[in-house]
């Protein structure tokens, strides 16, 4: 089973303001069951990321050993963000399959 986290990185107006966006695309993309978001402030982070201006939006995959900032300093619109998480994620485009779609999708989700 895939362990995805999602970190926010800051502590401003856009930090509170990225992390209820994303809370909210994954609420809306069935993801947050499946998906542990946090935000944190945590100065290893910031030096591990070179994190220059909050909020900073950070990926760990830990079935694959990957982390990566996937941008810093803005609050990208709620499409965006759901766009990215369905990337992500896998899904196709336009398509109905993902968790709490069960029983649409030819897969057999």
């Amino acid at each position: 089973m895939r362990t995805m986290k999602i970190k926010i990185y800051g502590d401003n107006e856009k930090t509170t303001e990225l992390l209820a966006k994303v809370k909210a695309s994954l609420e809306e993309l069935w993801l947050n069951d499946f998906i542990k978001l946090e935000q944190t402030h945590d100065e290893s982070i910031q030096k591990e990321f070179d994190i220059k201006e909050e909020p900073a939006l950070i990926i760990e995959e830990e079935s694959i050993d990957f982390r990566d900032m996937i941008f810093e300093w803005i609050v990208p619109n709620d499409e965006e963000l759901k766009s990215m998480f369905v990337s992500i994620i896998g899904w196709e485009s336009g398509g109905s399959c993902g968790p709490g779609w069960c029983g649409d999708c030819s897969s057999g989700c």
